[in-house]
């Protein structure tokens, strides 16, 4: 479910919300790379922060674990919603850098096929430079096997026979 940017503010503190206005679609791509991992170590130390808060509420509701304050928490909303935010904001910007990487990625491939192709164009003519080609072209091998001369159905034959031999004993 979406979370409006109303909702956001109303359920992070200033400084929480300073970092999740950042990874929002204009801002995010005018931040340097640096920034960019920057913002994603704050913002994840945020959530898990966050996240220890919400599961500690949710034991305390249904009575496993001790309360922080003089009486239990009776309703985890606020913190869950707290949570989801910063899951959100995280998962803008992991999909930020990933779109940052495959972005080099493929100008990376793009000049070392540019270079790869400059190599092979400079290259001189012919298997000269390389010895383990066959410069002629494939040849037959002669076959190593010696035919036999006996007909196929005539050792069929002679194996009944001898079974029938075997047999017969």
């Amino acid at each position: 479910m979406a979370i409006s940017r109303k909702e956001e503010a109303r359920a992070l503190r200033a400084d929480e919300k300073e970092l999740v206005e950042k990874s929002h679609h204009p801002a995010v791509q005018e931040l340097s790379d640096a920034d960019l991992s920057g913002l994603v170590k704050l913002l994840r130390e945020r959530r898990d922060k966050a996240q220890t808060e919400a599961h500690r509420r949710r034991r305390e509701i249904r009575g496993k674990g001790a309360a922080k304050g003089a009486t239990p928490s009776k309703a985890d909303g606020g913190s869950q919603v707290k949570l989801a935010v910063l899951a959100m904001a995280m998962r803008r910007l992991n999909g930020e850098a990933e779109r940052r990487r495959q972005l080099t990625a493929r100008i990376s491939l793009v000049d070392n096929a540019r270079k790869a192709l400059a190599l092979k164009q400079k290259a001189p003519d012919g298997p000269s430079h390389n010895s383990r080609t066959a410069h002629k072209g494939m040849r037959t091998v002669a076959n190593q096997k010696v035919a036999s001369l006996v007909r196929p159905a005539e050792l069929g034959r002679q194996r009944k026979v001898a079974q029938a031999k075997r047999d017969a004993r």
